[in-house]
């Protein structure tokens, strides 16, 4: 090579590497302020001094500020003010079920080329494990902070998504912990606190700071021609405060998270980034927010541009920052704010409480404490990241919430001994990055299923579709190796180009010709066939639960980097599955017959509306909340439960002198008022496993309530032929009230019934 060529060569070679470097893909300095070590006057600086409180460093910082830079801390890339010391920070960076690349605050490179990918959260929620939750939300925060330390990533991350899933077409669903307030609200806190893991119980003191979104009753991204952007979901005040506020609720009281995001809808008429009374009263007031508010991207921009909410751009910036918000995820806020200070329709004192949340979130991450490597997490690194360790994790939290839904004569487990030949099936028979999912990062690895399977037994391979979508089955090869094989393992369902964000789906059937493949291979098939579904949301597989061929059935969710191996211990018996569906799987008939635009919990007999999710709906599943199957049975017993419960009013309470049928929470002496419930439950199988205790309560028909709700769950494992004896506290006030339909919460009086599994119990509550 000449010498000019080698030169040439190496110049590109600078040119390439300086402009990995300057998008922080190779890894560089974290981003941070109050950098004493190189300018020690800004040690003079009150925001800079750790030893102040946090009230005290944000108001200093505030009053440096001018007004123009006072609104560069409103947009999510904050403006740098290098006459203080601060830096520009990105504010966006997600963290789902593992660090994401989506979001521009967070990059993968040669230093850190990918962290631990976690199941989709529809998946882990299946677990029905409080502290798997909490776990995988620890190993997340460590693998951020690592990055972080290599300037990665940033230390706010907008996860996790906590809103119901209400309407099994939803695209975003598998993001969700699915259909239940108190498992949505109990992933929310959980998960959250394993995010932000505040040291020592510190609040003060934020490893990486968490956000739930999307604030309230969103639950639709596009679908047959109306859109996130321009709906306005109608909700009465007893559904919003029975069904859609709950887990944000938990988020905040319990889960102390540091951020609430906005969502892109109306509810009932107004944006919810433009309405005081959600942020400001409710957010802010009555949960009493530790932290910021931020819109969802461009919501702003939406709620101008495309809602016509405002008159002008200004009225915009006005209303979202009175409203309460205090961060734009987007440039709206840094090109509008100015001109509605100037124009009266904004102080420059609500600016000030604006950022001031920013500032103060900023405070006890540490932001403004110097450098990083000095501090508490200053020692995580790449070495950190992707260990040994965080992917087991993975795996288990993949095999924890696989659900069984079908067994025909105990199909399952395959014995890895006696099969000498297994055929591997279908579209997603050996994806990789359709396991993650979406909000996704770059995973350590992948394991798919056809190599989950391959490491126990000789495996042949037929994809039967080009894709998900299966426009044409190729069903020749796939019936001949399923024909020869001593079982076959069919591994079909769904992708993102099936449902995903901004992509709700039409139908709740397999797509394309996937049925048809099932069913000829099944049909030709010379062993037991495992169907497996790959999915966030439920299908209409009645075809498939309704044929004897098919022998066992599987949902996998999307199980992320490790759900290949995870497929594989279960099928193989190395682990005994335990994962029950924390959605209802409806039939084609409801999404043929019920538009997704109505936002009503509840049904009306009325107009044949048949009600959604479990707690309410009328109609014919094709598998229920709550569903899946052991390799083990379970047994219940009953130990103790009341047959009364007796609340205390005042003489002369109204209740006293005319029949109640419930009674509101502050007029009564209820709020200590608690009972115990203990079971005995038994593996009765051969082999060790885990087992979900479900406490139901069915309430009193008042007030539109529940046909049943879930109080309480519990994990337990068990080792063959062993019992344990599980306790549930019931709080009277909290757990057997219902929102009445007004929205507030009162206690139902009458006969509750209790269902644990297979045990129903009775017991009435009185005055």
């Amino acid at each position: 090579m000449a010498k000019s060529s080698v030169f040439l060569v190496l110049f590109l070679h600078f040119l390439f590497f300086a402009y990995l470097s300057s998008k922080g893909v190779l890894g560089q300095s974290p981003v941070f302020a109050c950098d004493v070590d190189k300018t020690p006057d800004l040690g003079d600086f009150g925001f800079c001094n750790p030893s102040l409180e946090i009230a005290a460093r944000v108001n200093d910082l505030v009053k440096r500020l001018t007004l123009q830079e006072k609104i560069g801390f409103l947009v999510n890339k904050a403006g740098a003010v290098s006459r203080l010391g601060i830096p520009s920070y990105e504010w966006w960076s997600e963290a789902l079920h593992g660090v994401s690349y989506v979001g521009p605050g967070t990059h993968f490179s040669n230093v850190v080329p990918g962290a631990t990918s976690f199941p989709q959260v529809i998946l882990t929620a299946a677990s029905f494990n409080t502290s798997l939750f909490e776990d995988i939300g620890k190993v997340v925060s460590t693998e951020a902070r690592a990055m972080y330390n290599v300037g990665l990533a940033g230390l706010t991350f907008w996860s996790p998504n906590i809103n119901i899933f209400r309407d099994p077409r939803w695209g975003r669903g598998q993001e969700t912990p699915g259909e239940d307030p108190l498992l949505s609200s109990k992933y929310a806190s959980g998960y959250v606190r394993g995010l932000q893991q505040t040291d020592k119980g510190d609040p003060n003191q934020l490893k990486v700071a968490a956000c739930c979104k999307h604030y309230t009753a969103y639950d639709l991204d596009a679908w047959k021609g109306t859109d996130r952007f321009h709906f306005n979901a109608v909700v009465t005040k007893q559904d919003l405060d029975d069904t859609f506020q709950p887990p944000f609720k938990s988020c905040v009281i319990d889960g102390n998270v540091a951020s609430v995001m906005c969502s892109y809808n109306q509810v009932n008429g107004k944006p919810t980034c433009a309405d005081p009374d959600l942020l400001a009263v409710v957010i802010r007031g009555e949960w009493q927010l530790n932290g910021y508010i931020v819109s969802d991207c461009d919501s702003i921009d939406v709620f101008y541009n495309s809602q016509h909410y405002t008159k002008t751009p200004e009225e915009a910036a006005a209303a979202a920052i009175s409203a309460g918000l205090d961060l734009n995820c987007g440039s709206f806020l840094s090109q509008h704010t100015e001109a509605a200070v100037k124009a009266g329709l904004l102080n420059e004192s609500a600016i000030d409480n604006a950022i001031s949340n920013n500032f103060a979130t900023l405070v006890r991450l540490g932001f403004f404490d110097g450098d990083p490597s000095k501090l508490q997490y200053g020692k995580l690194g790449p070495n950190d990241v992707c260990t040994p360790e965080n992917q087991e994790l993975a795996r288990e939290a993949a095999r924890q919430g696989i659900v069984l839904l079908k067994n025909s004569a105990g199909s399952l487990p395959l014995s890895p001994t006696a099969i000498k030949s297994l055929a591997v099936i279908g579209p997603n028979a050996n994806v990789t990055k359709t396991m993650i999912g979406n909000y996704e990062g770059t995973p350590c690895k992948y394991t798919t299923p056809l190599q989950g399977l391959t490491a126990s037994v000789p495996t042949t391979y037929q994809p039967g579709c080009s894709n998900v979508a299966c426009a044409t089955a190729q069903l020749g090869d796939a019936k001949d190796i399923s024909a020869q094989a001593d079982a076959t393992v069919l591994v079909v369902g769904a992708d993102q180009s099936i449902e995903a964000e901004s992509r709700d789906r039409i139908n709740l059937q397999l797509p394309g010709q996937q049925e048809l493949l099932v069913t000829e291979v099944a049909n030709a098939s010379k062993g037991p066939v495992i169907l497996v579904i790959m999915s966030g949301g439920g299908m209409d597989i009645s075809f498939a639960k309704d044929n004897d061929k098919i022998m066992s059935i599987l949902w996998v969710g999307y199980p992320g980097e490790a759900g290949g191996a995870a497929l594989a211990d279960v099928i193989f018996g190395y682990f005994n599955p335990s994962g029950r569906l924390p959605m209802t799987w409806y039939p084609q008939d409801f999404a043929d017959k019920v538009p997704m635009t109505n936002m009503n919990m509840r049904p009306d007999p009325t107009t044949g509306y048949p009600g959604r999710t479990y707690r309410f709906y009328t109609g014919e599943t094709i598998y229920a909340f709550g569903d899946g199957l052991s390799y083990s049975k379970f047994d219940h017993r009953l130990v103790q439960a009341p047959d009364l419960v007796s609340i205390p009013l005042e003489e002369g309470h109204i209740c006293h002198s005319q029949k109640c049928k419930s009674i509101e929470l502050f007029e009564n002496s209820c709020q200590d008022l608690a009972f115990d419930i203990h079971l005995r439950v038994k593996n009765m199988g051969r082999i060790s496993g885990s087992h979900t205790v479900f406490l139901f309560s069915t309430p009193p028909s008042v007030h539109n309530s529940p046909k049943k709700h879930l109080l309480r769950f519990e994990k337990v494992f068990l080792t063959a032929q062993k019992e344990e004896l599980v306790k549930f506290k019931v709080n009277v006030c909290k757990d057997l009230s219902v929102v009445d339909e007004l929205g507030s919460r009162k206690v139902a009086l009458g006969s509750h019934v209790l269902h644990m599994g297979s045990l129903i119990h009775s017991f009435n509550v009185k005055i």
